[in-house]
């Protein structure tokens, strides 16, 4: 059995940090996806700075062997 995620996280990053908490419980992640609401400048050219959640949010896309997908046309979401 694989998983879904649909993930909104409000601006204190609360699904983030859940995710975080509970990586180790969950298993067979197929795709995680949704509105993680981190600005950064890795996915936002024209946004100025970079952002620590963006790093745990590949540390987690990592943990579950997931890799992030970017737009070929980069917009801000």
């Amino acid at each position: 059995m694989c998983f879904v995620i649909n993930v909104y996280s409000d601006d204190q990053q609360s699904a983030l940090k859940y995710l975080k908490d509970i990586e180790i419980n969950l298993n067979n992640i197929l795709i995680i996806t949704g509105n993680f609401n981190i600005r950064d400048n890795d996915w936002n050219p024209l946004y100025p700075h970079h952002s620590t959640y963006a790093d745990t949010f590949r540390e987690i896309a990592d943990f579950f062997n997931l890799e992030l997908l970017m737009l070929i046309i980069q917009v801000p979401t």
